[in-house]
């Protein structure tokens, strides 16, 4: 689903203005990168907060300290995602549908443990075919998704999945990641500027990007593992997943965009590793 951090990251872009000189003239431009590139590895690693998550058992570097803070930034943004699909969706049964297999999935998992604030908006966009969650526990469907659901396990695969993203707490970390990745590329970019091209700003912010990709696309994995055992323990198919995914990899026909460009696996890829996760939680059990 949408990789929403980056629609809450401020971002960072403070620049070097200075005169590029030959010779002996480039240490200063030497400096200017090792003190981006210093600052940027001391703000990551004294000002933000370590974590071992329970739900995955992963140590996290977070950009927020607390589950609270998370909260907040989830509220704070919620009215602005809303107004940006559509609104809420007027349908009040499906919308009363949405929320009572929300409502299930956590209290029958361990997410009824957590200091978070769940609630699950069906949003009116019918073009749109996404979902995502912020941070805190504000979870969204668009309509154009909910749509194409062919029973209710889907529904609840959909958004154990977004739970997913909320406990493992990944826009909270992708926003640090983010951060650390830019700063670099910055630092980076004026070790690499010659001072009449931008090749080097734009080749290290390429590597930057695909990096921060590539945490994306971990984080929609481990999100998938965590909805399969939320769908388990709520008593719904897991293999409903798989649904799931033909339905995006239908949806996303002809997009022509190759998975290392992604924030998200190709649907086919993660069909695979879903199958792989279930027959390993039934094997267990």
């Amino acid at each position: 689903m949408r990789n929403i951090f980056q629609r809450l990251l401020a971002s960072i872009s403070p620049s070097f203005d200075g005169e590029q000189r030959r010779g002996i003239g480039c240490h200063p431009r030497v400096i200017m990168a090792l003190l981006i590139i210093g600052g940027t590895l001391a703000y990551h690693y004294l000002g933000t907060t370590e974590y071992e998550n329970e739900f995955t058992g992963r140590t996290q570097r977070l950009a927020f300290a607390t589950p609270e803070e998370e909260i907040a930034l989830g509220l704070q943004s919620a009215p602005m995602m809303i107004r940006e699909m559509g609104g809420q969706s007027r349908d009040a049964k499906a919308q009363a549908q949405v929320d009572r297999v929300g409502a299930k999935l956590v209290q029958s998992t361990l997410a009824r443990q957590t200091p978070y604030r769940f609630e699950f908006h069906l949003l009116a966009d019918t073009q749109t075919i996404n979902a995502f969650a912020l941070p805190g526990g504000q979870i969204f469907i668009t309509e154009a998704l909910y749509r194409l659901f062919k029973n209710e396990d889907q529904l609840a695969g959909v958004l154990g999945h977004e739970i997913g993203h909320v406990v493992g707490r990944h826009s909270n970390e992708q926003m640090a990641t983010t951060k650390l990745w830019q700063g670099l590329a910055q630092g980076a970019g004026v070790l690499l500027s010659d001072g009449q091209s931008s090749a080097g700003h734009q080749i290290a912010n390429m590597v930057a990007n695909m990096r921060v990709m590539k945490y994306g696309r971990d984080d929609e994995l481990e999100s998938d593992a965590l909805g399969i055992r939320f769908l388990i323990d709520a008593g719904y198919d897991p293999e409903a997943m798989i649904g799931v995914m033909d339905i995006l990899a239908s949806a996303s026909k002809g997009s022509g965009q190759p998975e290392f460009m992604s924030t998200h696996p190709a649907p086919e890829n993660r069909a695979e590793r879903i199958r792989q996760l279930i027959a390993e939680y039934r094997k267990k059990g």
